[in-house]
């Protein structure tokens, strides 16, 4: 038993120091997406669970739910979606996200629960 909870406590380890390796491109943009790619590390790529990638043995990743790139340590602010593989680099995520978005969020956080802007102090 205890030898189980070693392995999975290196295991953890690895997993950890292998998500603070990911590497995050600068942003990038179009007239209507901004866009940037991350940059998975290999040992972190490889621990990937299966039902993540194409069925095709391509060895590529299926494009990847929020809830799922969240779940192997791909941390991002709102708006972003996986929305392209980069086949000669499978470890290589592409994301995009509606260029307007930060501003478009920053409007909504201004309203209240009833869909109003809030009252303007005096």
């Amino acid at each position: 038993m205890a030898a189980k909870d070693a392995k999975a406590q290196e295991l953890a380890r690895k997993l950890e120091e292998y998500i603070e390796k990911i590497h995050y491109s600068e942003r990038y943009s179009d007239e209507e997406y901004e866009y940037r790619h991350v940059i998975l590390p290999k040992p972190l790529f490889k621990m990937i669970p299966k039902h993540f990638f194409n069925q095709d043995n391509t060895g590529t990743l299926r494009l990847l739910s929020e809830e799922e790139w969240r779940g192997i340590g791909i941390t991002q602010s709102l708006g972003w979606e996986h929305y392209e593989v980069h086949a000669p680099e499978p470890h290589v995520l592409l994301f995009r996200r509606p260029k307007n978005f930060d501003q478009v969020q920053a409007t909504l956080n201004g309203r209240n629960a009833a869909g109003k802007q809030p009252a303007k102090r005096k």
